[in-house]
């Protein structure tokens, strides 16, 4: 027995599955497009990714031939899309939370005094990050398009509703409480839509989605749309919720680091909200079928393994991010280069969307190895930032995420927080927590202590000893400060 899980990530879309002893038995991958319209803009078809999620899917269908038990989705998060509820068309591309566009109306409304409210409701900050800014764009210079919103023909929702309106035939508008808590559209403390934050932001309450457990739920695909296959979507949750739950962290107090596109520091803090004054944001990590909710405090970190694809792609200097970890050791250390990567601003705890992206301390002598070791060092640096302003800093760091497998990465991090760094055998965490949510929903485990007995970890890397050491790390944080500083408010 086993079940299928689907990882829609922001550069494509990954299906697991996973057996009853929470071993992943069969993958595929399709990657689907990047648009970027304009400098700050960050798009994606709808359509591509439904023919990834299509194409991803029968990948790992060709690798399995036993019975599935159900299905779990997860996707990146804060990302909007919009539809038609009859043809499941899309009017146009989905707004990726990646898009800065809407800077000025985040301005706008702090000017008007609107984000005190906002963050004590949602746990979240007035940033073009979040879900709503993007809709009030898409009211200001769309107004064809909205007027279908209000109609009532257009539904909205993040990726996780998208493709669960495709798999339905339509039939189901549904969200769980871990993506709705990043739309700035959701009563953390109530745990529900706010009449007062669709009022502010102008969206209309009955084009949201139904707000479901993260598991148990009896909704099923169709199989005239999904593949000829019938399973119950009976797990979901956002990619970093997904993650915590996929490495077990169900306990206050645990905390994971995904590196990602960007990367995101969770920690569990139980039935209790528990709010940040440095920058962390406070969170739903999911909801049982019971009603209860489990919160989190988040740091988000927008650009992380992204830089790592723009050495790829942007630069050229680099064939592949496997490759960065043998470059990058070439060279005893960065030779002082220090690389900012705030390619779509900063975010925890800077929040400075106006930041760009600044490469500091380059000689004759600088190498293409110094500049990938620099970014792996930002990459350590940022998540040394967010841990710096937890309440309690945590006494090791579970890592996860493709960039989770560089060796040079984990222990440079290690390093820099001086805990030891704990890395999964399995670092697909966050598809795996889409798998762990599903088989809880259907029965496939029965409780939180059958899923812990399912983790093992592959190394845990150990900070380097002695003061001069620690000396080091800290001298060099404090340089990524003084960079950091440089490169905030340009735009």
């Amino acid at each position: 027995m086993a079940v299928l899980a689907i990882d829609a990530g922001t550069t494509g879309m990954t299906a697991l599955v996973v057996d009853a002893d929470g071993r992943i038995v069969a993958r595929g991958y399709q990657e689907f497009g990047q648009h970027f319209p304009r400098p700050g803009w960050v798009e994606h078809s709808p359509e591509e990714i439904w023919a990834a999620t299509l194409a991803s899917v029968g990948q790992a269908l060709s690798a399995y031939d036993g019975r599935l038990e159900a299905l779990g989705i997860t996707n990146q998060r804060e990302t909007i899309v919009l539809w038609d509820r009859e043809t499941l068309g899309a009017p146009r591309r989905a707004i990726v939370w990646q898009d800065r566009r809407t800077s000025d109306i985040c301005d706008r409304l702090k000017e008007a005094g609107h984000e005190e409210r906002v963050t004590e409701l949602t746990g979240l900050r007035l940033d073009p990050y979040f879900s709503a800014t993007k809709l009030v764009w898409i009211q200001e210079n769309e107004p064809h398009t909205w007027a279908l919103v209000e109609s009532g023909r257009y539904a909205i929702g993040t990726v996780d509703s998208y493709l669960i309106a495709r798999m339905t035939r339509g039939l189901h508008h549904v969200t769980d409480v871990s993506n709705a808590s990043r739309t700035l559209l959701f009563d953390l403390a109530a745990g529900d839509w706010s009449d007062e934050l669709c009022g502010l932001f102008g969206v209309p309450r009955d084009a949201l989605p139904e707000l479901i457990p993260n598991w148990g739920s009896a909704i099923e695909t169709d199989p005239r749309t999904f593949l000829g296959l019938t399973l119950p979507i009976s797990g979901q949750a956002g990619d970093q919720q997904s993650a915590l739950f996929g490495q077990a962290c169900f306990d206050v107090g645990d905390s994971k680091c995904t590196y990602g596109t960007g990367s995101f520091i969770l920690t569990n803090t139980g039935s209790e909200i528990v709010r940040s004054d440095a920058g962390l944001l406070s969170t739903a990590a999911w909801r049982s079928p019971a009603g209860e909710t489990t919160y989190a405090l988040e740091g988000a970190i927008f650009v992380t393994g992204a830089a790592v694809q723009w050495l790829r792609d942007g630069l050229g200097i680099i064939g592949s991010a496997a490759e960065t970890a043998a470059i990058a050791s070439s060279v005893e250390d960065s030779g002082d280069v220090v690389f900012v990567p705030a390619l779509t601003g900063l975010g925890a705890p800077y929040w400075d969307p106006h930041a760009r992206g600044t490469i500091v301390g380059i000689t004759r002598g600088t190498t293409r190895a110094h500049l990938v070791r620099a970014t792996l060092e930002a990459i350590a640096f940022e998540v040394r930032d967010v841990l710096e302003t937890l309440p309690v800093r945590p006494t090791s760091l579970r890592v996860d995420g493709g960039a989770a497998a560089n060796d040079l990465l984990c222990q440079l991090q290690a390093d820099q927080l001086g805990v030891p760094v704990s890395r999964p055998t399995q670092v697909e965490t966050t598809g795996l927590g889409a798998a762990f949510l599903a088989g809880l929903g259907v029965g496939l485990w029965t409780s939180f202590d059958e899923l812990r007995r399912t983790k093992d970890v592959d190394r845990e890397f150990a900070p380097a000893a002695g003061s001069g050491a620690r000396e080091a790390a800290d001298a060099a944080w404090a340089r990524w400060q003084d960079a950091v500083s440089r490169s905030r408010d340009w735009a």
